[in-house]
């Protein structure tokens, strides 16, 4: 059974930055693109980054410059570092394969920018 866990969101201050980890278990994680999704209120949840197996990273436009995804496979850990953060980067973000599983989700990891 796969299990992804999300941590390291929290409140933080227009301008600031936060770093987001996801470990898995359960999957051979080494083989998958891994992606960071966020979901604000009211709205759909969308694609942030993703890594490929490789090592190759993709960004949405409203991210790119500020956001790095990055991944230890020995780990089975991808991360997201976050800079620069915007009132409009507040949402719920979770970590899944890409495309996204549905029996992946976990319960995300809450980021709130506001001063």
């Amino acid at each position: 059974q796969v299990q992804l866990v999300e941590s390291g969101g929290g409140l933080v201050q227009p301008g600031g930055s936060l770093r987001l980890s996801c470990v898995a278990s359960g999957v051979i994680f080494s083989i998958y693109t891994m992606g960071w999704y966020r979901q604000a209120p009211g709205k759909q949840r969308e694609l942030v980054a993703r890594i490929s197996s490789g090592g190759r990273s993709n960004y949405a436009d409203s991210v790119k410059g500020r956001f790095t995804i990055s991944r230890d496979n020995a780990e089975n850990t991808v991360y997201l570092q976050m800079a620069s953060l915007k009132p409009e980067d507040t949402a719920v973000y979770y970590c899944n394969a890409f495309p996204s599983l549905d029996d992946w989700w976990g319960q995300g990891t809450q980021v709130t920018v506001s001063s």
